[in-house]
């Protein structure tokens, strides 16, 4: 009765872990991909401005004009110029929809392994081929790395920076490597920059700004706590963005609509404000672990990726949760299994009692 392609894809890992989480009482998690603070007042009063008008009908299929507009706006600041943007479901709905106008049979996409768990998945689920990158130990992309790997089939490559598990952001110098080196090959970049807000070392850098030929995937979930709202936008060539929104016409129909008003006022507001205490937090857990762990120290989002002793991440993995600490084992994220994730979007006192029995496991 079903589907082939159903069964060629897994349930979630982290949502393995979260049924685990239910069974704990007054569990240390450190699994939770979002944001630990609350949704902004000044989203909450725009919220309930705009459900006391009865704005809760469709929008257009692409969205409003007054966000598209006010999104466009935000990257000509940044000296980037789009052909057209529009307004999805989430990150998570655009990447469905990418996936489903760029990608079938025969295809290979190019995927720096560790990669966020929707990538592998939705490529596999249109017929194309990933392609992993290895970026071990350190965790940064570079051409060198990519050299080889592109065929006559290859599509596109896609990048996430600041990086879900890893907590990587590459450097503007990094990204211009990339983009030289897409070019050359003439690659679809699809750019991921949904952390964009967290980063503690250095500026974020935006790939598009060196190479046109890039989709910009974006939202609101993380920056302004909107994870609930679902609210992310495309942005890049106009030939996919518009098969893009003809899609979601007989898929997701339109973005919320309030959540869509909630999006011009959130641009509004300096997602920055909440930079320092994660950074605070990532020292937290670097210092924490740095002793009893290999681990890179991550330079954005709100992520950690320790090798597990032993390199068997699974098991580390398991004996924590055991143990009333929540992480996700980093096969989930990777063809390896040595590494877990943590996530540091927690109160800072859980975060230091989860590194106390982490280093105790150690």
């Amino acid at each position: 009765m079903l589907a082939k392609r159903a069964g060629q894809i897994d349930s979630s890992g982290i949502r393995k872990v979260f049924d685990l989480g239910q069974k704990l009482k007054n569990p240390i998690n450190l699994s939770i991909g979002q944001p630990d603070f609350d949704l902004p007042p000044e989203l909450k009063n725009e919220a309930k401005k705009w459900i006391d008008a009865g704005f809760s009908g469709y929008t257009v299929t692409q969205g409003t004009q007054e966000l598209r507009d006010k999104i466009r706006e935000k990257y000509r600041k940044q000296g980037i110029e789009f052909e057209e943007i529009m307004i999805t479901c989430g990150v998570s709905g655009g990447l469905v929809l990418a996936a489903m106008v760029l990608f079938e049979q025969g295809d290979e996409v190019l995927i720096p392994d560790p990669y966020f768990v929707m990538y592998k998945h939705l490529v596999t689920l249109m017929g194309a081929t990933p392609v992993y990158i290895d970026t071990y130990p350190h965790f940064r992309l570079n051409a060198e790395q990519l050299r080889g790997r592109v065929t006559s089939r290859t599509k596109a490559l896609m990048l996430n920076s600041p990086a879900n598990p890893t907590g990587i952001s590459l450097t503007e110098a990094e990204q211009k490597e990339i983009a030289d080196f897409a070019a050359r090959h003439d690659l679809l970049v699809i750019f991921d920059e949904i952390y964009e807000s967290f980063n503690y070392d250095h500026p974020h850098a935006n790939i598009a700004r060196f190479y046109p030929n890039t989709l910009i995937l974006h939202g609101f979930s993380k920056s302004h706590a909107m994870t609930g709202w679902r609210l992310g936008f495309a942005a890049g060539p106009r030939e996919i963005v518009n098969e893009m929104i003809k899609i979601q016409q007989y898929s997701f129909v339109c973005a919320p609509s309030i959540a869509q008003k909630m999006g011009v006022a959130a641009l509004d507001l300096p997602p920055t404000k909440y930079t320092a205490s994660y950074r605070r937090k990532r020292d937290i857990v670097y210092e924490g672990l740095k002793e009893r762990f290999n681990v890179v120290k991550p330079n954005g989002a709100f992520y950690i990726f320790p090798e597990a002793p032993g390199r068997d991440g699974d098991e580390f993995a398991k004996k924590a949760i055991e143990n009333n600490v929540l992480v996700i084992p980093g096969s989930v994220f990777s063809e390896k299994k040595t590494h877990f994730r943590i996530s540091f979007a927690a109160d800072d006192d859980v975060l230091r009692k989860g590194v106390e029995i982490l280093n105790s496991l150690a």
